[in-house]
């Protein structure tokens, strides 16, 4: 995919709703933000949501914003997704895209 254009890269935090639990959703989340080329994390939350960060490409993140908002993994129920601290960055501050527990 070759270097980024740093003047496109962006950062947002997301808290996805619903049935996303039990359903493989970081899993999905974490193999389809490495394909696109995104960094960050996920996880399940405490709360039963999805919570997590990517940065990467604009083009790419908002790709991921839809899916989270609307898609999401096979089984699951979205009610609605959150998002937060949404911004420009001038580098990545991950290297690759993780699954957290």
């Amino acid at each position: 995919m070759g270097i980024p254009d740093i003047r496109h890269l962006i950062t947002v935090e997301f808290e996805v709703y619903g049935h996303v639990q039990g359903c493989y959703f970081t899993k999905y989340t974490r193999d389809l933000c490495t394909k696109a080329g995104i960094t960050g994390w996920v996880k399940n939350s405490k709360q039963g949501t999805i919570v997590g960060k990517m940065q990467g490409p604009k083009e790419e993140v908002d790709k991921m914003i839809e899916w989270l908002s609307t898609k999401g993994s096979p089984g699951c129920q979205i009610e609605k997704c959150d998002l937060r601290n949404m911004g420009t960055l001038n580098r990545l501050d991950y290297k690759t895209f993780d699954i957290r527990f």
